[in-house]
């Protein structure tokens, strides 16, 4: 980009490094909870008027009420024997951040797809901010619909641009816009 840039990284320019020990405790806490199915005490990792904010179909959860109520009791009614798989997690100061997946069994509906008894991934991405020993706020992306895709569901109705990697459809080049 030409010209003058967007500020950068402003969120966690000023981060306390001392606080890194700290965070970590928080997170490794928090996701063994999530492992354990924890939902009514889930508050000792999270601040009461924590924001939760999701990718478009997740939405956006405010406070700890939401996050128990419009995230975790739906998806916990709709995966069933599910497991949280970090592949990495990343601390400095108060920031986290971890992706990986889920692995769980379809045993309720999910986005108007009828139970179907598979076992499914769910990749996902969060990046936390701790502070005084409870996050504050939660970024997250759930890729649903590479969850929808194993339950049969094409959400991009075969548009998707994997078929470019398949070799089945030419990708678009910019110079060629029209």
């Amino acid at each position: 980009m030409k010209g003058s840039r967007p500020e950068q990284a402003m969120l966690s320019r000023d981060t306390d490094m001392s606080k890194t020990a700290a965070t970590r405790a928080v997170i490794e806490g928090m996701v063994d909870g999530l492992n354990d199915h924890r939902i009514d005490d889930i508050g000792t990792f999270f601040a009461d008027n924590f924001r939760w904010m999701g990718n478009q179909g997740c939405g956006t959860k405010n406070g700890l009420q939401e996050f128990q109520d419009n995230w975790q009791r739906p998806f916990q009614a709709a995966f069933s024997d599910k497991v949280c798989i970090d592949e990495a997690r990343l601390y400095m100061g108060e920031w986290a951040a971890a992706f990986g997946r889920q692995e769980a069994t379809h045993s309720g509906s999910f986005m108007g797809i009828a139970a179907t008894g598979k076992r499914v991934e769910i990749r996902y991405m969060d990046f936390w901010k701790v502070v005084d020993g409870k996050i504050v706020d939660n970024w997250v992306t759930v890729d649903f619909a590479h969850v929808a895709a194993q339950l049969g569901v094409d959400v991009f109705n075969g548009e998707g641009w994997e078929a470019f990697d398949r070799g089945e459809k030419q990708p678009p080049h910019p110079a060629n816009r029209g």
